[in-house]
């Protein structure tokens, strides 16, 4: 999870195009912020270690929609979308159809938390069908998981690549260099998880997945958070790294990190 989170933070500051497409840039400033990216992140997380590991659908939504909305009540600024900050606000939400490309930048506690590919998924399309019951945001929640699960399962990154493209059906043909000169900010599926797959397939580092994300631009603290976390699933984050997210996470935030930690250690 700290991967998504890093990524949202690192990525803030650039999104909405306001970066010149660089690898070179500094990590953490001023200027960094946590988005929804990491609020929703943190509250699926919150969620399914309420629900327990073994929770049925009905248990797992439930924890879900209580958890997302008591989150994104109380940092209602964090940058969420009209109809998802009002699916928040409502009594009684229903899922509205959305492939936006928020049930792939939250789901990255899934991909640690269950023992096999096909739990990870089944909780993963649970985790997208409270808001994002569009086929193309459940696609994009299940293959971040299965991602994250077979990299920290030691999979190797030509074995993730063959996995997303045939079991999920994404072109990842085009190259970063192919990709970053016309490639812009879009919030939907379709146009952010190959991106963010291939930041990581062209990497051999954690860092250096974030900054290939900043080289192609886009919904860069989105793109930054999926890439981030299949990253530090395959190579871990250094800890100069780890270690500023508290300065950038309120400390009920960071409490849930923490005790997410705890929860994963014996598989991490």
């Amino acid at each position: 999870m700290y991967g998504a989170i890093i990524g949202d933070i690192i990525g803030s500051r650039f999104e909405f195009d306001r970066g010149d497409k660089s690898r070179d840039f500094e990590f953490f400033t001023p200027e960094c912020e946590f988005t929804d990216d990491t609020v929703m992140t943190i509250a699926v997380a919150e969620a399914l270690m309420d629900a327990g590991k073994d929770a049925d659908e009905k248990t797992v939504k439930a924890e879900l929609i209580k958890s997302m909305k008591k989150w994104g009540k109380r940092y209602p600024d964090a940058g969420y979308g009209a109809r998802f900050i009002s699916w928040v606000l409502t009594e009684d939400p229903e899922p509205y159809g959305s492939y936006g490309n928020g049930s792939g930048m939250r789901v990255s506690p899934v991909g640690w938390l269950y023992d096999t590919i096909e739990r990870t998924r089944e909780v993963a399309r649970w985790t997208s069908e409270v808001t994002h019951n569009h086929p193309e945001g459940i696609k994009g929640a299940e293959s971040t998981a299965a991602a994250i699960f077979m990299a920290r399962n030691g999979a190797s990154q030509e074995a993730i690549k063959k996995y997303l493209t045939e079991e999920f059906g994404y072109n990842l043909t085009r190259t970063l260099d192919e990709i970053s000169p016309s490639y812009y900010h879009v919030e939907d599926c379709m146009r952010t998880m190959p991106e963010a797959f291939t930041c990581f397939l062209e990497a051999n580092s954690y860092e250096q997945t974030i900054r290939n994300v900043m080289y192609i631009g886009g919904d860069t603290d989105t793109l930054a958070a999926i890439a981030g976390a299949i990253a530090e699933a395959f190579w871990g984050i250094p800890e100069e790294i780890k270690k500023r997210v508290p300065d950038y996470l309120t400390k009920s935030l960071m409490d849930v990190v923490t005790r997410f930690e705890k929860e994963i250690k014996p598989s991490a």
